[in-house]
């Protein structure tokens, strides 16, 4: 009588064992699942935040391309200067500008075709330094990272025997800078001095002037150690609603021409530009996506990619919540 009651016993185990098993399994069917679509929905988003970034950049190319047919100055006023508010898209949204990139200074100016120093190039980076507060010596090291030669340029310049003393080891590149994050490799350039000197200067692929229009007044007070900061901030302000047609319209300001400049010194500026850069970002659920493209107009109204920077842009600010974009 026992043998019967033994053998219920251990089949009801097994059927709790065999449910259990059963439940596990499903359990963990269920949640491999549900991470399956959960993945597969940020990828979905993913391309879709990307489609809407490649969106903004075509939209930067034909407002640009727009602008040269409605003026020959580019300037505040301009539409592809203008700080758009965000795009509300279904599921998320699209933010972004444009900037000038000649509104800084081109380091690969320092150093012309020839493989020469350009020293008038090298006097106003080095006056901009100093306005900065940063050594001027730096700008010899810079152009040290660029020229074809292997000499440094003494006191502060720096080639292929310096760097390869350093943990790790590099050597210079010895050509025009590809992209403005080089400068954190050069000899001097520290982070805190990389974060000050960044917003000024870029790294293009031909000798830029700088436009009058939209560079900061720090920049164009380095064209002469005569011209004061705060004299050059109050001849630019007047750009905000009527941008200089020409750089005399700057320097034959009767302030300006008091101070008996170099003739020379106009030779630094312009008031058109043909390189910009276009900052995106578009975040659709939990997808994001981010580009800073370098843009290049030419003179016939062409604009083409350049390149697209290594280094993320910094997110533009995100328009407020809704039930149709995320915070």
């Amino acid at each position: 009588m026992n043998e019967p009651r033994r053998q219920r016993g251990v089949a009801l185990v097994m059927a709790i064992l065999v449910v259990a098993l059963a439940t596990t399994a499903a359990t963990a069917l269920i949640s491999r699942e549900a991470l399956d679509v959960e993945r597969t929905g940020n990828l979905i988003e993913s391309d879709q935040a990307w489609a809407y970034v490649e969106g903004g950049e075509a939209w930067a190319r034909m407002i640009l391309a727009r602008d040269l047919k409605d003026n020959q100055t580019d300037g505040p006023k301009d539409d592809w200067a203008q700080l758009p508010p965000p795009i509300q898209v279904p599921g998320g949204y699209l933010a972004g500008h444009v900037e000038d990139l000649q509104a800084r200074f081109n380091l690969n100016n320092l150093v012309g075709a020839d493989g020469k120093t350009d020293a008038r190039a090298m006097a106003l980076f080095q006056r901009l330094l100093r306005r900065l507060g940063i050594e001027a010596g730096l700008a010899l090291a810079v152009a040290d990272w660029i020229d074809p030669d292997v000499e440094a340029r003494p006191p502060d310049g720096a080639e292929d025997d310096f760097y390869a003393g350093l943990t790790p080891p590099y050597r210079t590149p010895n050509q025009p800078m590809q992209d403005v994050s080089e400068l954190r490799l050069v000899r001097g350039v520290t982070p805190e001095i990389y974060d000050q000197l960044a917003p000024y200067v870029t790294a293009l692929p031909e000798p830029t002037p700088i436009n009058l229009n939209t560079a900061p007044a720090v920049l164009v007070a380095a064209a002469s150690e005569k011209l004061p900061e705060d004299l050059v901030q109050e001849v630019l302000s007047r750009r905000a609603e009527r941008p200089f047609e020409k750089t005399a319209d700057f320097f034959q300001d009767s302030r300006i021409r008091a101070l008996q400049l170099d003739a020379k010194a106009q030779e630094h500026f312009s008031t058109d530009s043909h390189y910009f850069l276009a900052r995106v970002e578009a975040r659709i659920g939990r997808g994001r996506a981010a580009s800073a493209t370098v843009l290049q107009r030419a003179r016939n109204g062409s604009v083409r990619i350049l390149l697209r920077l290594a280094e993320a842009p910094p997110a533009p600010e995100a328009p407020a919540k809704t039930d149709s974009a995320p915070p």
